[in-house]
């Protein structure tokens, strides 16, 4: 099935899909930060992949993906339209993150990455309790 929209609409919808200040991860994991008193993390860090959250002290990279972006099978995230399209986008972005991993790990750094879902869940506990304040 062909897209409803001309390509020059499809490009001003796309252009309104922000990497940044994402309402569903990015400010919900400020929000976790801050109520959990977890410190010491910046934004905009200069490191390979553009990590969402780093803690220079820590040497710890955060990347937020977004479940339909990197390919998270925790629910019906996989569209039906243009699926051969998607598909490959969703491997390369996949395989960048991958990528990116062994790159930062390999510089001594740990990689903490947290799925939308996650985020949206509050699962977030344990997946950051070595952060936590003593």
């Amino acid at each position: 099935m062909s897209d409803t929209f001309t390509p020059e609409q499809r490009s001003e919808i796309m252009r309104k899909v922000k990497s940044r200040r994402n309402r569903s991860t990015e400010l919900k994991l400020i929000e976790f930060f801050k109520s959990h008193g977890i410190k010491g993390w910046r934004r905009n860090y200069p490191l390979p992949g553009k990590p969402d959250f780093v803690f220079p002290k820590q040497r710890i990279a955060v990347f937020a993906d977004g479940c339909f972006w990197h390919g998270h099978d925790c629910r019906n995230t996989k569209p039906a339209q243009n699926k051969s399209y998607w598909d490959a986008k969703r491997a390369r972005n996949q395989e960048r993150d991958r990528l990116i991993t062994e790159l930062l790990t390999k510089k001594g750094w740990k990689v903490v990455r947290v799925w939308e879902c996650e985020v949206k869940k509050q699962a977030l506990i344990e997946k950051f309790r070595f952060l936590f304040p003593s």
